[in-house]
């Protein structure tokens, strides 16, 4: 079996606005291996968050393949598509995504729900996970009773919920003040620790320093791949 989780070939993807058709990624051929920490870089209209779109099977490229876990992403059903961005993927937003009235507890249990967990397996796993994000003394506040560190800490407790073997994360720290942005990042370099493959999308140099590999995008093709 290969060592790689994410494996795309000659990935393109336009969108058609109006008549004209825009080629936001050109060809992009793409390994990246179970566990590694990856950041994706960009100036705007680079295609980044497209890909991340692609990886994350929200979206489906225009051509080219796509192998997840060795499973082609091409020839999901909607419904598979669907369990594999619920168990596989975890995703952290740049806008955090919670539900406004619901809980802290609530909101990371929300994905358990859709893979049909019981309500005490659901309690039990996000009072788990908020401990291991730092929320224990926070499970029944609301977003709005949370400062924006301890929403965007909800959010990837609501994105490990599900075990998922990847994290993206896109912008993750773009909405915080720059310390609690290097709290986030700190929290994100355990879970990779803990085994866990980790792709970001950033502008951010010393958000992308944290990455083991950098991918750097420009006009919808890969300009360069390099370790840290």
């Amino acid at each position: 079996m290969s060592d790689n989780v994410i494996e795309i070939r000659n990935i393109i993807r336009d969108f058609k606005l109006g008549q004209e058709t825009v080629h936001v990624l050109k060809g992009i051929d793409l390994d990246i291996r179970r566990g590694e920490y990856v950041a994706i870089m960009g100036p705007s209209g680079s295609g980044k968050s497209t890909l991340m779109n692609l990886l994350g099977c929200l979206d489906t490229p225009t051509s080219g393949s796509y192998l997840l876990s060795g499973n082609d992403v091409s020839e999901m059903t909607d419904d598979e598509l669907a369990e594999i961005r619920n168990t596989e993927i975890g995703f952290v937003f740049q806008t955090f995504n919670l539900l406004p009235r619901t809980t802290a507890l609530d909101n990371v249990a929300l994905p358990m729900i859709y893979a049909g967990a019981s309500k005490k397996e659901r309690v039990n796993r996000a009072s788990e996970v908020l401990t291991d994000v730092g929320l224990d003394d926070r499970m029944d506040h609301k977003p709005n009773q949370l400062s924006g560190g301890q929403r965007q800490r909800v959010a990837v407790g609501r994105a490990l919920v599900n075990r998922p073997s990847i994290i993206l994360a896109d912008e993750p720290t773009g909405n915080l003040d720059s310390k609690t942005g290097e709290e986030i990042m700190a929290l994100f370099d355990e879970i990779h620790s803990k085994g866990n493959t980790v792709i970001m999308v950033t502008h951010e140099e010393d958000i992308a320093a944290h990455a083991k590999r950098v991918i750097r995008l420009r006009d919808g093709i890969i300009e360069s791949d390099t370790f840290n």
